[in-house]
């Protein structure tokens, strides 16, 4: 049945109505994406007859609290539930604001790669991450089918509890750690027929450890499967992980993106489209699969992001590459004092030259747009170190509860200095064995360095290592 049999001249004439608007959407996608990524990251899809048209001069991208869009007739209401045309219909699916943020991060991630990308933003990193994974850990036969996934071991600690809890323990699928993901015949070990994808997070929090992303990415598409990486340390201002051959990138919002540390969120960016051997019947599965999770799973499930948290991460995201290049160049030189301290017997920092990943890292990371003088992009390496200090775990905790300026929180990516135990709080629950595979010991103190004079925080690290 075609079309327009299928449904009613007032049905038509909005599918009508919307093509002219998809048409003029994607023109000015299309001029958008000529531009440098700060000016992408300030205006996003955002226009001044938007502004001026629609939303009474508004000059930044107005905040949608209402729960529901109201519809002009049946007609309307028709097409939008069945897709036909643009809507956000109702919070839990989609919201204006939401879909602010949403365009601006697909822009940013898929920025200088050669690739169309689909974002969905959720309520958390986590939540991200759940959505990720779920659609392709389903089974696609009447058999006994052992699923798996492989995954590097160090991740942060909720994920690593998400896959060997939610996933392995309570659903009986094998999650197949990487103990060193920059080995890449570790992984090709770890693969078989069955599956499902590859999974790395780099730079991983709180150690540092690094993967070769385009060999990881090119090994997975062998086996005809995804590469999902969470890149939330990173973020798009220093490396977009789908320029290199990834498939979905991850992101924490509330990180470095929302530095500000007053909103919660997650991101999930696909590439046009993935690699999946995992038949789907929806198109959207393949060909732009942040859509197809924004349109079911992400419905049906719940996980939607706050309309003002996504404001808030709208607005931090603005100076995202300006702000990444400054805390990076801070972090340098705390990593720089750490590593030469005699209380500190080693410094977890990808700009160390000393770091045994550093040569890895300055492959990928790199501040966008940037220019050494000589027409090179200039390395740079976030804001997240960790330092493991001299002597037994106590020598730690006294050096942590002695700081004065720098905060103790299990928090990062903040624009104010913030330091955790992470065999205390982040990865606690890892257990013990689990901790020392992923190489978190006691001892290790990681520090997210903020936007403070860098010599006041290198102060305040002295007086509380030299109180040992």
């Amino acid at each position: 049945m075609s079309e327009k049999q299928k449904y009613t001249p007032g049905v038509m004439k909005y599918i009508e109505e919307a093509k002219k608007f998809l048409i003029q959407r994607e023109e000015h996608i299309a001029r958008i994406k000529k531009l440098k990524f700060d000016t992408i990251a300030v205006h996003g899809l955002y226009t001044a007859e938007e502004a001026l048209n629609q939303n009474q001069g508004a000059v930044i991208e107005p905040l949608y609290l209402s729960t529901a869009q109201a519809y002009r007739d049946s007609d309307e209401m028709e097409a939008a539930l069945a897709h036909l045309i643009p809507t956000w219909c109702y919070t839990r699916f989609a919201n204006p604001t939401t879909y602010y943020l949403e365009w601006v991060l697909g822009l940013l991630e898929g920025y200088k790669t050669g690739y169309d990308t689909s974002c969905v933003v959720t309520a958390s990193g986590m939540a991200a991450i759940m959505l990720a994974v779920d659609s392709f850990l389903v089974k696609q036969n009447q058999g006994p089918e052992r699923i798996n996934f492989v995954s590097s071991i160090q991740i942060y600690g909720g994920t690593f509890q998400h896959f060997s809890v939610r996933k392995m323990k309570e659903r009986g699928i094998e999650v197949r750690w990487v103990h060193d993901q920059e080995d890449i015949e570790e992984w090709k070990a770890k693969i078989d027929e069955n599956t499902r994808f590859l999974f790395s997070e780099a730079p991983s929090n709180p150690q540092q450890a690094f993967c070769d992303v385009k060999t990881v990415s090119d090994l997975a598409h062998s086996w005809e499967i995804p590469f999902i990486i969470d890149s939330t340390c990173a973020t798009p201002a220093l490396m977009r992980p789908i320029a290199y051959g990834a498939d979905i990138v991850i992101h924490s919002l509330t990180k470095s993106i929302t530095s500000g540390g007053l909103a919660m969120g997650g991101a999930l960016i696909s590439r046009k489209p993935i690699i999946t051997k995992i038949k789907n019947d929806n198109p959207l599965f393949k060909e732009s699969f942040a859509e197809y999770i924004k349109f079911f799973p992400y419905r049906d499930n719940g996980p939607a992001a706050s309309p003002m948290n996504a404001l808030f991460a709208l607005n931090d995201l603005r100076t995202l590459r300006s702000k990444m290049d400054f805390l990076s160049q801070n972090s340098q030189k705390v990593a720089e004092f750490l590593s030469q301290h005699p209380r500190v017997y080693q410094v977890d920092y990808l700009g160390l030259p000393t770091f045994p990943l550093h040569a890895l890292a300055k492959r990928y990371m790199k501040l966008v747009d940037s220019d050494d003088g000589k027409g090179n992009e200039i390395y740079r390496y976030g804001h997240l170190l960790s330092f493991r200090v001299d002597g037994p775990p106590q020598n730690a905790r006294k050096a942590f509860d002695n700081f004065k300026i720098i905060l103790r929180a299990g928090d990062l990516g903040r624009i104010k200095s913030i330091a955790t135990i992470p065999a205390i709080s982040t990865h606690l629950q890892q257990g013990e064995e689990a901790r020392e595979k992923a190489d978190v010991p006691p001892q290790m103190i990681r520090l997210c360095v903020g936007a403070e004079d860098p010599h006041d925080i290198i102060a305040d690290l002295d007086q509380a290592l030299c109180s040992l």
